[in-house]
């Protein structure tokens, strides 16, 4: 049976070995999942706090007092001194919740703590693609790099030629020019691909949390040597064609409603409602009284040697408070309106989040069903360019076709190997952005949150 997107782990979604360390790198050093893990113990300490709320905090003294008062003398005049020692439990401001308001503060703690869980997951399913998205990027300027060294030799070749013939005459100083032209535009866009390639890896550093290894690189591939002295019957060379990306592993779309409970960005978003939710309920509670218990138990004696002994008195209180708002301003009903207000956003926000859901899994399918016949037409136009290229640079060679005939072919090779590898990505990507949008990513929880 065919797995849905979620139940897929990125281990086996990604097929390239190199891209699967670069994403394990990333779960194990990335600071932002860093972040997103002391979020999580950070909202489960203060769900804690909450739950301790509900049960009373019991707590020992002993106390020791020695006084001396001014009007308290002995047979000789010297001061009396009086000492007293107590020992024992107590319960401190207890609040025993008849209407509530605790088990709400501790609804909405425990909601934002899962809430919490969710964005960790989400923050993991956006590293994978970010870091997967960055590699492809990184393999295509890489790529893209070497296709300009190619064609720099190639067009050196071509200059090599000219230069021959005109020396011989049988070409003109503007084809000279122009094939001198060309050179420098190979320079240019081979500058251009090596920027963006040290930018690639700049990025996917940030994204991994350290400096890349070197066997994770991609390598530039070779560019075609130039010919020392060619010769007017040699045979026509082509640069290599584009190389492939890697592929991964397919991605079923999945139902609507599967999409709904797969993905954790709508799951914070449900939580953060139930949170809103429960937050009404502990401020319409501020409206009743408020119940508060103190209570204490043990023994009290002037000698601290008989404390615990029979010199010592047993000792007990018992002081329950009730606390009834009368007039606050209006505080407490602002706070009812602003946590009505909340959940109201809490509501437009989960609306937004399962609205954008739909919209980025309909967005990679429409992708999918396009970018595939895009890409293989653009396969089918590299092909035929490759071709076209041969025969007008063996057609020039031998001086049936002119240099602007040659200068064309190449152009449009250059211009369609580039194309090619663009959308090579760009088919690539997709697949990575519709395993995203279908809840892909997260089925195995990250090393650091472990």
């Amino acid at each position: 049976a065919t797995r849905a997107a979620a139940d897929l782990p990125w281990q086996d979604f990604v097929q390239d070995e190199s891209l699967r360390e670069l994403v394990a790198l990333a779960l194990q050093n990335n600071r932002d999942l860093r972040v997103a893990v002391q979020n999580i113990e950070q909202a489960r300490a203060q769900y804690q706090i909450r739950r301790a709320d509900q049960v009373p905090t019991v707590a020992g003294a002993l106390n020791g007092q020695r006084t001396v008062p001014n009007a308290n003398a002995n047979a000789n005049g010297q001061p009396k001194v009086s000492s007293l020692y107590t020992v024992g439990v107590g319960v401190s401001s207890w609040e025993l919740d008849f209407f509530g308001r605790v088990a709400a503060l501790k609804d909405v703690a425990l909601s934002n703590f899962l809430a919490t869980e969710e964005a960790l997951k989400t923050t993991q399913m956006s590293l994978i693609a970010n870091v997967i998205a960055t590699g492809l990027q990184l393999k295509t300027d890489t790529e893209l790099l070497g296709l300009a060294e190619r064609t720099l030799a190639t067009r050196q070749q071509s200059l090599d030629l000219i230069q021959l013939r005109f020396d011989h005459g049988a070409s003109s100083a503007l084809d000279l020019q122009l094939a001198q032209s060309l050179i420098a535009s190979a320079q240019a866009a081979r500058a251009q691909q090596q920027r963006l390639r040290a930018q690639d890896i700049n990025l996917l550093t940030l994204l991994v949390g350290q400096p890349l290894p070197e066997r994770l690189l991609p390598a530039v591939p070779a560019a075609v040597a130039p010919a020392p002295q060619p010769e007017l019957t040699q045979t026509a060379t082509v640069p290599a064609p584009v190389t492939a990306l890697p592929a991964f592993a397919p991605v079923p779309a999945g139902l609507p409603s599967d999409l709904l409970l797969r993905r954790p960005d709508i799951r914070a978003a449900e939580q953060q409602l139930i949170g809103a939710n429960a937050n009404i309920g502990a401020a319409r509670a501020n409206f009743f009284p408020r119940i508060t218990l103190t209570a204490s138990l043990g023994r009290v004696s002037t000698d601290l040697d008989g404390l615990l002994g029979s010199h010592g008195f047993g000792a007990w209180s018992f002081a329950p408070a009730l606390t009834l708002p009368i007039f606050d301003g209006g505080r407490n009903q602002a706070n009812l309106e602003a946590a009505q207000a909340g959940r109201a956003i809490a509501v437009a926000q989960y609306e937004k989040a399962i609205q954008g859901a739909f919209r980025e899994v309909a967005d990679a399918l429409a992708g999918r069903a396009t970018l595939t016949a895009q890409l293989t037409a653009l396969q089918a136009q590299a092909t035929a360019e490759r071709e076209r290229y041969r025969l007008t640079e063996l057609r020039y060679r031998n001086g049936v076709a002119s240099h602007l005939d040659l200068l064309d072919a190449q152009r449009s090779l250059f211009a369609i190997e580039q194309a090619l590898a663009q959308g090579q990505l760009a088919e690539r990507s997709n697949e990575v952005q519709l395993y995203k949008a279908l809840g892909g990513g997260w089925s195995e929880p990250a090393p650091a949150a472990n």
